[in-house]
């Protein structure tokens, strides 16, 4: 592929829950001297906040994806199926693990969490070839019925690793599924949680409510860290072996490996560093959004609610790079509404200090999610 004279070429990399509110944009009103091309692995993105009502029963895997095609072709956006491996910043061009490489005048970055597999494998050897990574997430709803499926046949221990709010709600989620009716009695689930206590970014009072939800659905709680996997086991640190069926890793996640040889300005950790405008501090023609994102200038929590707010923001900066217009900043907001599932259609929020819970708030949040999707959707 080579650059159009006269057309500025934007490719979005990535369809994370960011760019797909920048299609929606661009799909209602779009420049015409745009040349607007997309790469990610397949035109659907999985909406991750209902992830874990699809793992306990309540969703389809289909509730929880939002189908692209319509809107990739209504923005007049040429799509390619593919992952990115390099970006070069010197000559304007993505690499893809294709071979091909995807010239841009200007280029957006929203690829969502990575679960880097080549560091997880040094950290807990026997990891890539054992467990089953919770990202990428659409891998993750392809693969998790084989799951239910033994479950179904014979009662099993489902070990997740991680504390974080994925691990927690996903504990949740598959004790609820494991002891639904039709299962066999006995199966069982742990939460391996690396010594952290369950959902320790957040305050004190919704650690202790996510506990008190973890001991009503029987989640065993293991405070050791997972330090390899075999098959049937989880290896401890302790030296302890936990047995098990099926180790479910939702470990926090990486910036992706590949930035490292970009040429682009990287925070400590490896993530693209970004500005107010959220666009890099090294190039000014490259942005980026969600999790592969560090605002350096306001740090915040990389999670779906940040990554959803930075949509807009990000389309309206790239509209006026563009043009050559001023940019405007985004402020993320100091706080955020975190709505956790707990298995049955239960759920406990979080707004700053306040937490609440209940069914209320499960149905609140069951409205929210798929309204999101639906708007997407159509």
């Amino acid at each position: 592929m080579t650059s159009t004279p006269g057309l500025k070429n934007l490719v979005l990399l990535g369809l994370g829950h960011a760019h797909v509110q920048v299609l929606r944009g661009l799909a209602h009103s779009r420049p015409a001297d745009l040349n607007l091309t997309v790469i990610a692995p397949r035109p659907l993105a999985v909406y991750s906040g209902m992830v874990p009502g699809f793992v306990a029963g309540h969703y389809t895997a289909e509730q929880c994806r939002i189908p692209l095609d319509a809107l990739l072709a209504r923005s007049g956006a040429r799509t390619i199926a593919g992952s990115a491996i390099g970006i070069d910043a010197e000559t304007r061009t993505v690499s893809l693990a294709s071979g091909e490489a995807v010239p841009w005048d200007w280029l957006s970055v929203n690829t969502g969490p990575i679960m880097d597999r080549d560091l997880l494998e040094v950290r807990m050897p026997g990891a890539r070839r054992h467990a089953l990574f919770v990202r990428p997430i659409d891998a993750f709803v392809q693969l998790w019925p084989q799951v239910a499926e033994m479950a179904a046949s014979r009662p099993i221990h489902l070990a997740v690793v991680g504390a974080g709010a994925a691990g927690v709600e996903l504990a949740m989620a598959a004790s609820h599924a494991l002891q639904g009716s039709g299962m066999p009695q006995g199966s069982h689930v742990s939460l391996v949680t690396g010594g952290e206590p369950p959902a320790a970014i957040y305050p004190q009072a919704v650690q202790a409510r996510v506990q008190r939800a973890l001991r009503r659905l029987n989640v065993t709680l293991i405070p050791e860290t997972c330090v390899g996997v075999e098959v049937g086991a989880l290896l401890l640190a302790n030296g302890a072996r936990l047995v098990c069926d099926a180790p479910v890793l939702a470990v926090g996640t990486q910036a992706p490996a590949w930035l490292a040889d970009s040429g682009l300005a990287l925070d400590e950790a490896g993530y693209l560093a970004v500005n107010a405008f959220q666009q890099s501090t090294s190039h000014p023609r490259v942005f980026a959004a969600g999790d592969v994102a560090s605002r350096v200038d306001a740090p915040h929590p990389r999670n779906g609610v940040h990554a959803v707010r930075a949509g807009v923001p990000l389309l309206a900066n790239l509209r006026a790079a563009m043009q050559a217009l001023p940019l405007k900043p985004y402020t993320p907001p100091p706080r955020t509404l975190n709505l956790l599932a707990c298995g049955s259609r239960y759920a406990i929020g979080a707004w700053g200090p306040f937490s609440f819970e209940g069914r209320w708030v499960w149905h609140w949040k069951d409205r929210i999610d798929r309204a999101f999707v639906a708007r997407y959707a159509t």
